[in-house]
């Protein structure tokens, strides 16, 4: 592939943060938008310099002008959106969660393979220096022990909450929640560096009959023991470690990020970043450009393997701890 030619789906925070980073790397162009409001449309368009407009989805998926779709509306919109996509022959990049059940997960990357079509998983953990760093370095600290990770970040959206508002980063029907956003991040660090957990259990804040707005996710892998905080009603200090018998791995900032990995021994001391620019969705959109224009779908499949993984561990949790969606089986 010579060029990625992007048209998105929404129009809300991330979709801006990404488009930033598109209008400063080579080979990828966002090409049209699509938005159920022809104002908000072109807004983002006019913002973006994108050349068309969308208000009518399928319309967009028949345009030969692109072959890329970006992927971020709701949670509960994520897998019908990207399966029109992808049988309408477009790769696309799908915003995370990826999807809210682990099937459709499955099915999505299963029709990608088989139409011989990228499907990316938009995280930008996978796509960080520093992320390296971490896989490369982690054997200095020995046999693990004990991992920590905690992503706290007061949301307004909270404060509507409070008010009596349902926004949709809280609501069932949109697949909304801390585990599902916020705490997502933390569970992804966790699967990517050792794997799918023996066993996960979720202790959510649940807001009245709503999702969590706050909680922790406990994982038992062999030998060690993982701790995922997150929250979207309380603030603090954001960070992950990974404790050996060795030594221990500080990651400033913690798996949203990875602004600086600390690496603490008996005998050394060492601090690492390769990240000179602090937006992470730089590196995202570079890199996973890098990825497509070198055709490299065997990255992109170990990707998604860390996703389907990820997504099964959400699911699972989060039905335990009595958080349901439509369509979930109780």
């Amino acid at each position: 592939m010579e060029e990625i030619r992007l048209g998105t789906i929404g129009s809300g925070v991330i979709v801006h943060s990404i488009l930033d980073a598109v209008k400063v790397t080579k080979g990828i162009t966002c090409c049209a938008v699509y938005s159920r409001t022809q104002e908000r449309g072109q807004e983002l368009a006019k913002k973006y310099e994108a050349p068309k407009v969308y208000t009518d989805l399928d319309e967009m998926l028949q345009s030969e002008e692109i072959n890329f779709v970006y992927v971020a509306s709701p949670n509960l919109l994520h897998y019908e959106q990207t399966k029109r996509a992808l049988l309408a022959g477009k790769n696309v990049i799908c915003e995370k969660p990826f999807c809210t059940k682990a099937d459709q997960a499955r099915e999505l990357v299963a029709l990608a393979k088989e139409r011989h079509l990228f499907l990316i998983d938009a995280v930008p953990t996978a796509f960080l220096p520093n992320f390296s760093i971490v896989k490369r370095e982690l054997p200095k600290v020995g046999k693990i022990k004990l991992v920590l990770c905690n992503y706290s970040q007061y949301s307004s959206r909270y404060d509507l909450l409070e008010k009596g508002e349902v926004p949709n980063v809280f609501h069932p029907e949109f697949g909304g929640g801390c585990l599902m956003d916020i705490n997502f991040y933390n569970v992804y660090l966790n699967t990517a560096l050792f794997g799918k957990p023996k066993r996960s259990v979720y202790y959510p804040n649940i807001y009245g009959n709503l999702v969590d707005t706050s909680g922790i996710l406990m994982m038992q892998y062999d030998g060690f023991v993982s701790e995922s905080a997150g929250a979207k009603d309380t603030w603090g200090v954001n960070s992950a470690q990974i404790e050996g018998e060795k030594g221990y791995i500080y990651i400033k900032d913690g798996s949203n990020g990875i602004a600086e990995v600390k690496v603490v021994t008996k005998e050394t001391e060492e601090v690492f970043n390769e990240q000179e620019n602090p937006d992470r969705w730089f590196y995202e959109v570079q890199n996973l450009t890098k990825m497509v224009l070198a055709d490299d779908y065997e990255t992109n499949d170990r990707n998604l393997n860390v996703m389907i993984n990820v997504i099964e561990i959400l699911e699972s949790s989060r039905k335990e701890a009595g958080i349901f969606f439509p369509g979930d089986e109780k």
